[in-house]
């Protein structure tokens, strides 16, 4: 009879697991972050990060998809110096509808232009995204890291629609429904957030977004619009603005409006993409209104080592040197 028992669990069980999807996916990199400074701190120094992404999916019958994720992540000088768990998300996809439900990918962080200036291994770009605005991701940490012991209760929605070239997406997060987190100290408006993107001819992309309250933040509201060409098949040339408010329009200070040209060109050998950007920022408290940085990448076939020159709006040059691999 114990056999018989043991037999059957084993078969559920198994049936369980055939009838569902677990994967494992994420990026591994590693190297050297240099940042000039006239203070104490070094220079220089190793800056490392393993992600793990756990992804879960079961499909019915009728066609609709359902799915999780969890996500491991750590970083070179964390907190406690240890891998942490995140937060979990949950979704729910059919005929390219999509709902998420939990520790969401924000429309805003989601857009499809916002990061485009990035360089190098570490994708960084100390003039435009640096100064994007604070807004609401999806979080690779506790929430508790964000805002405190209070905040254990944020909840995030976002709705995302894709037909042919054309992707709309929407979102929204409750720092925290349960009421606890003081907004005195802790910023806990909601935000809304919406996002478009569009490719035209396979050649022209045209992205724009918009977070209100974004981060938490009463009237830090978030515009952004941007736009890239293919003139050939391996060169692309784009441009982006932002406005995240001025230093003294509400409470929160913002980051002013930003403008950025920027693009990447693919050598001959397929393997090698140069890319650069110019960016302008007009906040009051800059030692200079110009930030620019130059950066490339080395396709190794599974892996990549990227390095970046840039020099922000306090004057400071910043130089990385890296290898990234992904799984």
């Amino acid at each position: 009879m114990k056999k018989a028992l043991i037999a059957s669990t084993a078969l559920l069980l198994t049936a369980g697991v055939a009838a569902a999807e677990v994967t494992i996916s994420g990026y591994g990199r590693t190297g050297v972050i240099y940042y000039e400074n006239d203070s104490d701190l070094n220079e220089s120094r190793v800056v490392s990060r393993l992600r793990m992404n756990i992804d879960a999916s079961s499909s019915t019958d009728s066609g609709v998809d359902f799915g999780a994720r969890f996500r491991l992540q750590w970083d070179q000088g964390s907190d406690d110096g240890q891998a942490q768990t995140n937060a979990g998300k949950l979704w729910v996809s059919a005929q390219g509808f999509t709902v998420e439900i939990g520790n969401v990918d924000t429309a805003y962080d989601s857009n499809g232009l916002l990061y485009a200036t990035e360089l190098g291994s570490y994708d960084r770009s100390v003039g435009f995204s640096d100064v994007a605005g604070d807004f609401f991701a999806y979080d690779s940490n506790g929430y508790v890291n964000s805002y405190g012991p209070e905040q254990v209760d944020r909840v995030g929605i976002r709705a995302l629609y894709t037909l042919g070239d054309l992707t709309v997406q929407a979102s929204y997060v409750d720092p925290d429904q349960s009421g606890l987190v003081d907004g005195a100290v802790y910023p806990a408006e909601e935000e809304f957030a919406f996002s478009v993107d569009y490719t035209w001819n396979e050649r022209l992309e045209l992205s724009a977004a918009a977070a209100f309250n974004g981060e938490g933040f009463d009237g830090n509201d978030i515009f952004f619009v941007g736009a890239r060409y293919a003139v050939m098949e391996n060169a692309r040339i784009g441009l982006s603005y932002v406005d995240t408010n001025d230093e003294t329009d509400t409470e929160y200070a913002g980051y002013g409006q930003t403008f950025a040209l920027y693009g990447d060109y693919t050598l001959a050998d397929g393997r090698t993409n140069i890319e650069a950007y110019i960016a302008n920022n007009n906040r009051d408290s800059n030692e200079t209104d110009n930030a620019f940085g130059i950066g490339v990448n080395y396709d190794l076939g599974g892996a990549r080592l990227g390095a970046s020159l840039q020099r922000d709006y306090a004057e400071n040059v910043t130089a990385d040197f890296g290898v990234r691999f992904e799984f």
